[in-house]
């Protein structure tokens, strides 16, 4: 069969022929339909690989890509229970059988994916006929998404800022909306994007390039204060689903007194961070990593609400063309969610 790992160049992909998986009585193997591309995807490809054995130093070897699949079983061993063949899946890439991408031994972005003692509710579930392929592949970002919304507690009278209007952002402000948050704004520095944030059910949203962020917010969600009774905007919680500097030290800057900031997009190195600001406002800093028990929480609702997380894809792009979809992803503001379709 055929899957996709990283070039033997940085920024590189390579598709290579390995060996079909062999289901055991526990497992199930799953055809993969569609794989979406993630950030961490892209981090393996800047660095063509890992290193083997990294703390000796060792050479860079091929990473296995995916691990955002959606698929139909294709064989179930005599002893899994609650599936059969033709049943739709989705996949938890962090399940009991083992991590699936992230420099795991098998991707998702191959042809097959065996499935080891396969669980439903555990390490797969199953969605309806009726849900396309590329949109059931936004289960395990959506998941990252709602972790995030729970982590906030948010609650509707909650007035709430989402930094970051890629795939994890726009996922996180609809289930704020889901949720029954009464207002949600999207801020970010690409105006398609923004428009989509409009699209997907933001109440207002804020180009961080062009505006003031800070009277933008105070019109929006009124005036308040720090601690020290300085004014700030209204906003009660801040999420960063962008990862970048200016984003942590704009809430810092703005954040009222009590206000949280939810953590979840991965960080890049940064300026020092202003304790002194956070102090001033009595700041809550909440990190959100993955879906401890999110995984499958999102499926039924994914499906409920197909139509509006459908508009969070930009590119479809065939398995055979996967070098030209990851040079989107590698190129800043070209493309928002890119799902890979592996199709008859």
């Amino acid at each position: 069969m055929k899957a996709l790992y990283t070039g033997t160049t940085p920024d590189t992909v390579e598709i290579l022929e390995v060996d079909r998986p062999v289901p055991g009585p526990r497992d199930a193997l799953v055809r993969i339909r569609a794989c979406g591309i993630c950030g961490t995807d892209v981090s393996f490809l800047h660095l063509g690989g890992i290193p083997a054995h990294a703390h000796l130093g060792g050479d860079i070897v091929p990473v296995a890509l995916g691990h955002e699949p959606a698929g139909e079983v294709v064989e179930v061993g005599a002893e899994v229970e609650g599936l059969k063949v033709g049943d739709r899946v989705v996949v938890n890439p962090q399940g009991p059988s083992g991590v699936i991408g992230c420099g795991a031994r098998h991707g998702a972005l191959s042809e097959y994916l065996l499935v080891e003692n396969a669980t439903v509710g555990r390490n797969l579930a199953v969605f309806p006929d009726h849900v396309p392929f590329d949109v059931a592949s936004l289960n395990e970002p959506m998941a990252v998404a709602r972790h995030a919304v729970n982590r906030s507690e948010a609650k509707p009278a909650d007035k709430v800022v989402v930094f970051g209007a890629g795939p994890i952002g726009l996922g996180a402000a609809i289930w704020l909306k889901l949720r029954g948050v009464e207002h949600v704004v999207v801020a970010d520095v690409i105006a398609s994007r923004l428009e989509k944030a409009l699209a997907i059910g933001a109440d207002a949203v804020i180009d961080s390039a062009e505006e003031d962020v800070t009277g933008r917010l105070t019109e929006l969600h009124g005036q308040a204060t720090n601690a020290l009774g300085q004014p700030r905007p209204g906003t009660d919680i801040y999420f960063d689903a962008a990862g970048a500097a200016a984003v942590f030290n704009t809430v810092v800057g703005n954040a009222r007194w009590g206000a949280k900031l939810v953590m979840v997009a991965i960080q890049k190195k940064s300026s020092e961070i202003d304790l002194g600001g956070m102090l001033r406002s009595e700041l809550t800093l909440i990190a959100s990593q993955g879906y401890p028990t999110e995984i499958f929480e999102v499926t039924p609702e994914l499906v409920e609400h197909e139509d509006r997380f459908a508009r969070l894809i930009s590119h479809r792009v065939p398995f055979a063309e996967a070098d030209r979809a990851f040079e989107w992803a590698l190129t800043p503001g070209a493309a928002e969610k890119i799902v890979i379709t592996l199709d008859d």
